[in-house]
């Protein structure tokens, strides 16, 4: 493997089973059918360097938030030999509390972060509360502190983070969410992270519910549909299929970078 290709993991720490349809999509008939959802950080490993995507939430978030806590997302890193505080990089596609949780477990580490983000995150949307809903208000005033200890390192749209590692803003979800573009041996894997919650979403064209811009979120799925070699190498953000899709090399840890186990229809079934 050489610097510019990449292993891929996704790390599973938290779920809610309870989740329906009616919360998972924004046009749908069937309402009260479950519809669970994970919760993920991932991981960029190449034979140089370990790049980190997204840092989760801890206990106190998962109470208030009524989510099911299966792991400290930092413990699951250090299954595969990584520990929190040798992280230089840490890619945040957004500012949710699921994604940015727990910056300060990354002291060592500069943070990836679309611009439109922390306006929008600390702009005059946020004085709607329901707009406020996603996000934690310590995790965004913990962005801004490390923006004035020079830890930040924001991007305009398309950027290259490392050889083979690339970042595009999408929007939709969140003004400033980005994708992760990876170049791996099983070729390129799109960490969509929430410009697709589940698999469903981007090949239906039907989008999550909680949506800022619902044409940025449907030019959005061609766009990580683009980003990805293959359907199912374009990873969402939440959804279970993952953990049927690719190898579980360790508990709640899943390798992205090889062919999928299984395939998905038209429809984001498993076939």
């Amino acid at each position: 493997m050489s610097d510019d290709t990449w292993e891929v993991y996704a790390l599973r720490y938290a779920t809610l089973p309870g989740f329906t349809r009616s919360d998972s999509f924004l046009f749908n008939d069937d309402h009260a059918c479950l519809n669970g959802m994970d919760y993920f950080v991932w991981l960029l490993r190449s034979p140089s360097r370990a790049i980190v995507v997204d840092t989760g939430f801890g206990a106190l978030e998962a109470e208030k938030r009524g989510r099911k806590l299966l792991h400290d997302p930092v413990t699951l890193l250090e299954q595969l030999d990584i520990l929190s505080g040798s992280v230089d990089s840490v890619i945040i596609t957004h500012l949710h509390y699921d994604h940015a949780g727990s910056l300060e477990r990354f002291p060592n580490a500069s943070f990836h972060l679309q611009a439109a983000e922390i306006a929008y995150a600390t702009g005059p949307c946020m004085c709607h509360p329901i707009l406020q809903k996603p996000f934690t208000v310590e995790h965004v005033v913990e962005m801004v502190r490390c923006i004035y200890s020079g830890r930040v390192v924001f991007h305009n749209r398309s950027a290259e983070i490392a050889p083979g590692v690339l970042v595009h803003r999408i929007g939709g979800h969140s003004r400033g969410l980005q994708s992760v573009q990876v170049k791996t041996g099983a070729g390129w894997v799109c960490l969509a992270s929430d410009a697709t919650h589940f698999y469903e979403n981007f090949l239906t064209e039907n989008p999550f519910p909680i949506v800022v811009d619902v044409q940025d979120a449907l030019d959005g799925f061609k766009t990580i549909r683009a980003l990805a070699s293959s359907a199912e190498h374009t990873i969402p953000g939440h959804d279970p299929k993952v953990c049927l899709l690719f190898p579980e090399v360790l508990p709640d840890i899943y390798r992205l970078d090889t062919q999928p186990l299984k395939r998905l229809d038209r429809q984001g079934q498993i076939i």
